[in-house]
Formats: structure tokens, C-alpha cells, sequence
């Protein structure tokens, strides 16, 4: 069939359009570049200004705030959002788990749970206690409010959800 020094070019030849593609696409990204989520803003060709910056914020700045949906909260609709969370954290007082219980977590101490020794330091940095704004941002996005946090959970998107869940919780130690 193929003697060795036949395979050997024809596995250098493979090698060598290898690099020359790999090379070329190098090139390609270097000389095109737009900052399209390599990290690096810096190499945008252009911004087009629509001048809807202001309008934006506004519109983001409509919805209902914390107050008005802790006052519309449905404590029934919270325990069912707690339901992502039951896998890492109890409601019976004292009783830790992944995560620390969270029987009277509104008001209470951040990273005071009794016999939990799992913090990660983060938290206590951001705030000193769970009230219902601490709590809101936390649940939003736990890794953004708390960098450094060892809580993998992603967040709550819906502003309602984290509202009812935490009027949930609050209705737990009455």
C-alpha cells in the first residue's frame, strides 16, 4: 500500500493546510475584529447613536417597584417559587443543609444562621442584613450581587417571584 515516508508527507501536507488555515483565520480576526464578545470593546468599528439612551432607563424605571409588589405578594404563589430552593436550604429553624435554613431570614443577620459555617465571605461584605432590597438583589442575580458567592443558583428573573418568595419567608416567623 503506502510506504512510511508516503504517509509521512501526506500527514505533514494535512499538518501544513492545518496551519495555514488556522493562520489565516488568525489573521482574519485580527484584521475584522469588532469587539463581537472576545472581551475586548475597545475594537468596535462604530456605534451608531439613536439617542434613545434616556428613553431606555425610563422605560426601565416604570415597572412596579419592591414596595408595590411586596404589597400585592402572594404568599401561596412564594412557597411555590421556594420550590427551587428547597433543594439547598430548609424552613425549619436551625436546620442547615446545602445551604443555611431559612426560618426568619428576613431581618436576620447576614451569615448568622446558627450552625451554619459554609459562608463565603462575600455576602457579609455586601450587606449586614436580609431585608426585603438586600434580599430582592440577592435573589435577582446571586452571583452579581455577591461576587465570590458559593451559591450556584442563577437568579429569579421575574421581579414578582422574588417579591412573593419573599414575603413568603417573611410570613414564616410570624
Amino acid at each position: 500500500m503506502f510506504d512510511t515516508m508516503t504517509l509521512t508527507k501526506i500527514t505533514g501536507a494535512l499538518c501544513g493546510a492545518l496551519l495555514v488555515f488556522l493562520m489565516g483565520n488568525w489573521v482574519a480576526e485580527i484584521m475584522y475584529a469588532t469587539g463581537g464578545g472576545h472581551g475586548d470593546d475597545h475594537h468596535q468599528a462604530y456605534v451608531i447613536e439613536t439617542g434613545d439612551d434616556d428613553h431606555g432607563d425610563a422605560a426601565k424605571e416604570e415597572g412596579p417597584d419592591l414596595a408595590a409588589l411586596l404589597a400585592e405578594a402572594d404568599l401561596g404563589k412564594g412557597a411555590k417559587v421556594f420550590g427551587k430552593c428547597k433543594a439547598c436550604h430548609k424552613l425549619e429553624d436551625g436546620a442547615n443543609s446545602t445551604g443555611p435554613y431559612l426560618y426568619g431570614v428576613v431581618g436576620r443577620a447576614v451569615g448568622s444562621a446558627d450552625g451554619f459555617t459554609g459562608y463565603s465571605g462575600s455576602l457579609v461584605a455586601v450587606a449586614e442584613t436580609w431585608n426585603a432590597e438586600e434580599l430582592d438583589g440577592f435573589l435577582a442575580n446571586p452571583k452579581g450581587f455577591a461576587p465570590g458567592t458559593k451559591m450556584s443558583f442563577s437568579g429569579l428573573k421575574k421581579p414578582a417571584d422574588r417579591a412573593n418568595l419573599i414575603a413568603y419567608l417573611d410570613s414564616l416567623d410570624d
